[in-house]
């Protein structure tokens, strides 16, 4: 076997692209008929290309017929892509402070641009947990999703670790896996770019064991901040060099030139790291001392609404760039996110760009995102991957983690999501006062929703996975609060062109965490 297969083995190859110059992988489009769904304006894209953007609201055209799922063929879409993941037990006692995770998608655009991964830590202790939101194609999220939990791993090696590492490959001999993931069969792994990826993986290690020294410990912010960067920089270098194959010189090129955020949880114990760059998000279900649960963000969006990342901006930009760095609440009047991977058309020089398009292949040049030259475009580079990292110390209240790309934060507030998500997850459902904004509602309309809150209290637990729970309210929530089975199933009868008008990819991935753990953990800890 040879030594990369070695290494990287445990892989799931439920699916690979192979078969064209367009490895993403396509979803099957929601089911129905044409739903008569109007917007008042259309939706644009989340991160590229601005166009005047609406509320997300529909209304239904009297003129024509809706088609209505059935909530079998409605939870035959919504659990299409859940997983979930139970850690062990040892003499029938689970030992981690996970108790395990649940993830789902759903995706928008076709095919999703969003990816999701989740691993163990084999050679170190630790879970890895991430949600990587692309755009312009889906290439750069499905490179993060099977890369960047290596380039982690790997620089939380300790220096020996490391050293043993090149000696087994040196040698040819057998290597023990870094990591083991914990994949649903449509998250799948590029064979093809595998040597690629794994010689640019060991050129790291290399460097890594060059600048470390024998019994030294890697810190863990530290270790995430570099491999953030560390594959970014690969991303931008494989794509200036090329390869002598058509098929993967054309991969390392959308990969570079489409992009994706990425938003990592890193838990170790009661040790618990955030690394986030861009506009995903995590945040931490705390269950306050009367059973109900509040928000606590451990991440901020790098957007034009977080203050702090526009002044960063503006400061790295020369004062005659002040009023064209950002517009329109974009990068350049352009991108959304201000801290993404790829997107080279936002790092490179413009001689840069021409020159790596003149000697790629044809089909990219038939690509007008590629030709596309930002305005303003004086002083590249205006994107960064750094990743802004926050350590949150675990405790026996906080009781689980939600990381959710973009597609959920716009459709469910963070207080929203928590409290979702502790109800199910314990059982116990909070009783708020029923709040109908600055509607005028009949007694009648009155009665109906406290009957319908009635029925939905009984039937709320229908879900076997948390994710898919969560992404019913997010997809079929209405003005009230509650899940309208009607409007969720015209949100998911939507053909492929009008999805994205509403809404965008969602990924959730939300994990559990054991009190009684970290109880014990803290306590030890204790002086």
């Amino acid at each position: 076997m040879p030594v990369t297969s070695r290494l990287l083995r445990g892989l799931p190859r439920a699916k690979v692209f192979a078969s064209s110059l367009l490895p993403c992988q396509h979803h099957q489009s929601q089911f129905g008929p044409v739903v008569s769904i109007a917007p008042a304006a259309g939706r644009p894209p989340t991160h590229v290309w601005p166009t005047h953007q609406s509320r997300k609201t529909y209304q239904t055209s009297s003129g024509l017929h809706s088609y209505i799922l059935t909530p079998p063929q409605v939870n035959s879409i919504l659990k299409a892509n859940e997983y979930s993941f139970k850690v062990p037990e040892f003499d029938g006692k689970n030992v981690s402070s996970v108790m395990g995770f649940e993830s789902n998608q759903l995706p928008a655009n076709a095919p999703i641009e969003d990816r999701r991964s989740a691993a163990t830590c084999l050679q170190t202790r630790g879970m890895l947990l991430g949600v990587f939101d692309g755009h312009a194609g889906c290439a750069c999220a499905q490179a993060l999703s099977e890369r960047l939990f290596y380039y982690i791993a790997v620089s939380l090696l300790p220096h020996d670790t490391l050293c043993e590492l090149e000696a087994a490959v040196e040698g040819g001999r057998a290597l023990s896996p870094i990591l083991q993931w914990h994949k649903h069969p449509n998250d799948y792994f590029s064979r093809e770019a595998q040597r690629l990826y794994f010689n640019s993986l060991r050129t790291y290690w290399q460097e890594l064991i060059d600048l470390t020294s024998p019994g030294e410990v890697p810190d863990t912010r530290e270790a995430l901040m570099n491999a953030f960067k560390r594959l970014d920089n690969d991303i931008s270098l494989e794509a200036q060099v090329g390869d002598a194959s058509a098929f993967l010189h054309y991969w390392v090129l959308r990969v570079a030139f489409s992009g994706a955020t990425a938003c990592v949880a890193h838990i170790d114990g009661s040790d618990l790291f955030i690394a986030n760059a861009g506009d995903a998000r995590a945040v931490l279900g705390v269950q306050e001392e009367d059973g109900s649960f509040s928000a606590l963000t451990l991440s901020n969006d790098h957007n034009a609404q977080n203050d702090g990342e526009v002044s960063r901006i503006r400061s790295e930009h020369p004062s005659s760039e002040r009023k064209t760095v950002i517009r329109q609440d974009r990068l350049l009047g352009l991108l959304m996110p201000f801290r993404a991977f790829g997107d080279v058309k936002f790092k490179w020089s413009i001689e840069l760009q021409k020159r790596v398009l003149e000697s790629g292949p044809d089909q990219l040049h038939e690509n007008e995102h590629t030709k596309f030259i930002p305005p303003n475009y004086h002083t590249p580079p205006y994107l960064t991957a750094e990743p802004e990292i926050t350590h949150h110390q675990l405790r026996p209240q906080d009781r689980f983690l939600v990381i959710g790309s973009d597609g959920l934060w716009e459709t469910l507030h963070r207080q929203e999501v928590i409290r979702v998500v502790g109800e199910y997850l314990t059982g116990v459902h909070q009783r708020q006062p029923l709040k109908v904004g600055g509607y005028r509602v009949t007694l009648g309309q009155m009665q109906g929703l406290l009957e319908e809150r009635k029925a939905r209290v009984s039937s709320a637990f229908e879900d076997q996975n948390a994710a898919t729970h969560l992404m019913r309210h997010a997809v079929g929530n209405n003005e009230f609060g509650t899940v309208d089975h009607e409007r969720l199933s015209k949100m998911l009868s939507l053909p492929e062109e009008l999805a994205r008008m509403y809404r965008d990819d969602i990924t959730i991935i939300i994990t559990q965490f054991n009190p009684h753990v970290i109880g014990a953990q803290r306590q030890e800890g204790q002086p």
